[in-house]
């Protein structure tokens, strides 16, 4: 473990642009009109102060009394590195997770690093952090598995030692009885301290495997973000909203969070949502509002009860001073002599939201006997499908750049399936 003194912040002036809408006021933050660190927002949480921290591809910054501050100015392994995930703990402790440093603890002056445990417990792409009732950390990461801190003892749980159904953990949320809810790529299991137990398409009215968002409501009903739409789930019962029978901008849900009031907030690749979890909605665009266009990557709720939003390329949103519409009552009108109704034409289906892609190059070296990857993270997993459908290979922690034999596999037409922090991806190949 290793700790860092912070020397004395110096404060920069930020620009930010004001913008009042029919309800609410926006404010957009970019590296054109900001100090912000990046575009590229990762994750977000408020402190007890109502400071802003965000987390992007360039690193940690905070947002205080109108300025930003970057924290690579005092420690330098921030700089460059990808914050996945903020959590600020019940003793006011704020928790990174990083792509390549793992865990760091910030308490506003000193730094903790666990060093040791990242190498041993391999805490590459940390994804998620949360607090359980009896104060033990749980650290989610990507193609890592699920592990767990006291404050004294490391604990990792991987689907070869657990119930967990994949290594891949995309977020975690802790319920009333303490049970953890640990959303995958593979479904969802719930670990109450002894047993875990799975939820997926083909045991419960989960829409989708991939979830990459889970959040627990007053009455501990539990809401999932998939790739098809929004669950709920009470414990008995499923309720699925999609494009099809809700406002929802898209069936890609990205993130979820609950704000003072019990609305929830949902961020999705088209767009964000608010819903009373009852029958009132309103939605976000770029084409109703001011919020960035495109991938909504993260969303979360502050003290003052402003709404942030993250786009993954286009900076930061913040929406205050909003409120969500009354139900309109029913107007009451002159009887009129009844006639009778024409067939309306059927609306055309909204097309599906395509999940989010990672980028990779396939390097052929055929007469060598080998391929390289060409990916835009470190490491991926990387399976091989022939041409009859079947999984044949698979390659759990595959190196960026590293050769894959493939002299002993038979020639024909295959199915490159890649998997990374940053999505996932299929690639035909063609082994002549």
């Amino acid at each position: 473990m290793k700790i860092l003194k912070i020397s004395t912040i110096v404060f920069l002036l930020a620009v930010s642009f004001d913008v009042t809408a029919q309800n609410g006021i926006w404010q957009v933050f970019t590296t054109r009109n900001s100090d912000i660190g990046g575009n590229n927002v990762l994750a977000m949480t408020a402190d007890k102060k109502n400071n802003i921290w965000v987390g992007t591809y360039n690193g940690l910054n905070r947002y205080s009394n109108r300025t930003w501050t970057d924290f690579a100015d005092f420690n330098a392994k921030l700089k460059n590195q990808s914050v996945n995930c903020l959590m600020v703990d019940s003793k006011g402790m704020l928790w990174i997770g990083t792509d390549d440093y793992g865990v760091i603890e910030f308490d506003g002056t000193y730094w903790v690093e666990h060093t040791k445990e990242t190498h041993r417990l391999g805490l590459k792409f940390v994804k998620e952090i949360v607090e359980d009732k009896n104060g033990i950390y749980w650290i989610g990461v990507t193609l890592g598995g699920l592990v767990s801190f006291d404050g004294n003892e490391w604990i990792k749980y991987t689907p070869n030692d657990s119930g967990l159904p994949s290594d891949f953990v995309l977020d975690i949320a802790v319920d009333r009885a303490d049970r953890k809810w640990v959303t995958t790529n593979s479904g969802i299991c719930v670990f109450n301290g002894s047993r875990w137990t799975t939820y997926n398409v083909h045991n419960s009215g989960l829409p989708d495997n991939i979830v990459p968002a889970v959040a627990i409501d007053r009455d501990n009903a539990k809401w999932f973000g998939t790739l098809n739409g929004l669950a709920r789930f009470d414990g008995t019962n499923w309720t699925v909203w999609n494009i099809e029978n809700s406002p929802l901008p898209s069936n890609q849900i990205n993130d979820l969070a609950f704000d003072m009031d019990g609305l929830l907030w949902i961020a999705t690749s088209e767009g964000a949502a608010v819903f009373d979890c009852v029958d009132r909605w309103d939605t976000f665009t770029s084409r109703n509002s001011k919020i960035p266009a495109g991938n909504i990557y993260k969303v979360s709720n502050d003290r003052r009860g402003n709404h942030w939003f993250g786009n993954d390329a286009s900076g930061l949103a913040c929406l205050s001073d909003y409120r969500l519409p009354e139900r309109e009552q029913p107007k009451t009108v002159e009887e009129k002599p009844k006639v009778e109704p024409q067939p309306e034409p059927k609306p055309e289906p909204k097309p599906e939201a395509k999940p989010a892609e990672t980028k990779v190059r396939v390097n052929p070296f055929l007469e060598q006997g080998y391929i390289t990857l060409t990916l835009e993270t470190p490491e991926a997993e990387v399976e091989f499908i022939n041409a009859e459908g079947k999984s044949i290979r698979t390659i759990v922690h595959y190196k960026n750049g590293a050769k894959i034999n493939i002299a002993k596999m038979p020639r024909g037409m295959y199915t490159l399936r890649v998997r990374s922090p940053k999505g996932e991806k299929k690639i035909k190949f063609n082994y002549k």
